[in-house]
């Protein structure tokens, strides 16, 4: 064996070494390869490990988010239930504040009312009785209402006898004295001569009428005529009476049947029978045209018709008889009276009111 064995002397053989180097050399883009092939498989068992890591982490968090979405929804079915039944008591609140808010201000008004002094209720009372009284004297045309009011509040003063009032009392006195010096139209008594003129048209005679009126000397004729036998003389007494009242009668027949008149409106002795009625039934309308116009206090309306009516009572009806002058009368009596009057108001009143309530 040692004799098989190289001396330490003797130099390596170089052929050898440079085989094994070649071969290594051969061998190396192998072991690269397999070392890349190895890294590479570690890689991706890493990267596979981390991606299975991932999917779980993720399938994890959506499982949670998807809890967490369905508990929102509850809370928020929720938060929107209370805040349903949040606006109902809030609504119910709001209108039990505005009940209690209400009734605040009766009882305050009460407690006032009821703390008020004698003076203020008795000033309070004579302003809504005079307002009152100005509205109904201006519903109903007339000074009646206000003049009373007025009369009763000095007479409640009076008995009062309030120092403090005696301005509102001077007030009063100077209201009155004005309410007293307007002439208001009393309605109801221009109604009533409209009616007694309705009722004497058909009675009124016309210019055109035909009927013959009789001298006042054929009554003493007659009385001469009838005298004898009354008193029980001859027949000779008789005739000879007759036979001087027959010319007399002849006379009075014959003046009679002719009547000279002056006549202002030639017209109207043309009118025929019927148109006679006519004129009355228009007459008569136009009267209670008027009628009605007061009575709603169309003033204007009114003075319209009684013109007219004046007119026609002037043109066609006799001027001389005693009736149709009645007539005439009570017409122009109307037409004078039916006019507007301006309402006066008692402001110095109500001023003297309105400072005696705020204390001055």
């Amino acid at each position: 064996m040692n004799s098989t064995a190289p001396s330490a002397d003797v130099p390596p053989n170089p052929a050898p070494l440079t085989s094994r180097r070649s071969a290594a050399l051969r061998h190396a883009p192998l072991i690269v390869a397999s070392v890349v092939a190895v890294a590479a498989l570690g890689l991706a068992w890493s990267t596979q490990q981390r991606l299975r890591a991932l999917e779980k982490e993720l399938v994890k968090r959506q499982e949670s988010s998807q809890g967490e979405a369905a508990q929102a929804l509850l809370l928020a079915k929720q938060a929107q239930d209370a805040a349903r039944e949040a606006g109902a008591r809030a609504a119910l609140l709001d209108a039990r504040v505005s009940e209690a808010s209400m009734q605040r201000s009766q009882i305050e008004e009460l407690i006032q009312s009821l703390a008020r002094s004698r003076d203020e209720n008795v000033v309070a009372d004579v302003d809504a009785g005079l307002r009152v009284a100005l509205q109904q004297s201006a519903i109903t045309g007339s000074t009646e209402p206000l003049l009373q009011a007025l009369q009763q509040a000095d007479e409640r003063l009076a008995r009062y006898n309030q120092p403090r009032l005696e301005r509102v009392r001077r007030a009063l006195a100077r209201d009155l004295d004005r309410v007293k010096a307007v002439g208001v139209s009393d309605l109801s008594t221009l109604t009533l001569k409209l009616d007694e003129m309705v009722r004497l048209v058909d009675e009124l005679p016309l210019m055109a009428a035909t009927e013959s009126r009789r001298a006042p000397s054929a009554a003493p004729a007659g009385a001469v005529a009838a005298a004898p036998s009354a008193s029980g003389a001859s027949w000779n007494d008789h005739l000879h009476a007759w036979w001087q009242a027959w010319p007399v009668r002849v006379w009075e027949e014959v003046r009679s049947l002719v009547r000279v008149a002056r006549v202002q409106q030639p017209e109207a002795l043309l009118l025929a029978p019927e148109q006679m009625y006519f004129l009355r039934e228009n007459l008569k309308l136009r009267l209670l045209n008027a009628r009605l116009a007061l009575l709603s206090r169309q003033y204007a309306t009114a003075q319209s018709d009684l013109r007219d009516a004046q007119g026609a009572l002037e043109r066609y009806f006799d001027p001389g008889s005693r009736r149709v002058q009645v007539a005439s009368d009570l017409l122009k009596q109307v037409t004078a009276q039916a006019r507007q009057v301006s309402l006066p108001r008692p402001d110095e009143t109500l001023a003297a009111l309105a400072a005696a309530a705020a204390g001055r």
